[in-house]
């Protein structure tokens, strides 16, 4: 495969889906994120924001995985990874892009050429960014992003096997907080 492709993990509010949409803009290539939610929607035939908690989260918590995975046939969760993985991967069959989120780091692990970037920052910086950004009530922003964490943390480990946010897993770590979020988008830019 010819494409280049790039594959944003982020931590809940740490500004990886901006970012992935600078580097796009200064590639001149597409920047897939909610897209694909519609995407897997429209083929699936599920609402949109069924799509977007369910392809977030781990199917029915781990107690109600570790008994249904296989055990009682596919899930809903199990059918739309299915999808996910066949629209990711004809993705970047087709062009070069940047795919943020949806686990496109392992789907593509071994079909396409990727820079694996994972963008991470402290929890200040990130409850800041989500009271500012996301309109998050100022009362407890710490909690929805440890909530929202612990979620993609679990579906990754329950499609992969891996650890979500383990460095090893990428090819870049970049901390947003640190380095902000323009510099970030320049690195992985320059990297391309």
């Amino acid at each position: 495969m010819k494409n280049r492709i790039i594959t944003i993990s982020r931590e809940f509010g740490s500004g990886g889906r901006t970012i992935g949409k600078k580097v796009a803009e200064a590639l001149g290539i597409p920047c897939y994120d909610r897209e694909l939610i519609q995407k897997i929607a429209v083929e699936s035939g599920f609402h949109e924001q069924y799509v977007q908690e369910a392809s977030e989260y781990a199917p029915g918590g781990m107690l109600a995985s570790a008994f249904a995975h296989g055990a009682a046939g596919p899930t809903n969760e199990d059918y739309l990874w299915k999808i996910q993985c066949r629209i990711i991967t004809e993705l970047a069959e087709k062009e070069s892009c940047v795919i943020v989120g949806r686990c496109a780091d392992y789907i593509l692990r071994d079909k396409a050429h990727c820079l694996r970037v994972f963008i991470h920052a402290d929890m200040a910086f990130r409850a800041k960014r989500i009271v500012e950004v996301y309109g998050e009530r100022e009362a407890s922003p710490e909690q929805r992003l440890k909530e929202k964490d612990k979620r993609r943390a679990a579906y990754y480990r329950f499609y992969t096997d891996l650890k979500w946010g383990r460095a090893q897993n990428y090819d870049l770590t970049l901390n947003s907080g640190t380095l902000g979020i323009d510099r970030c988008a320049e690195l992985i830019r320059q990297l391309y």
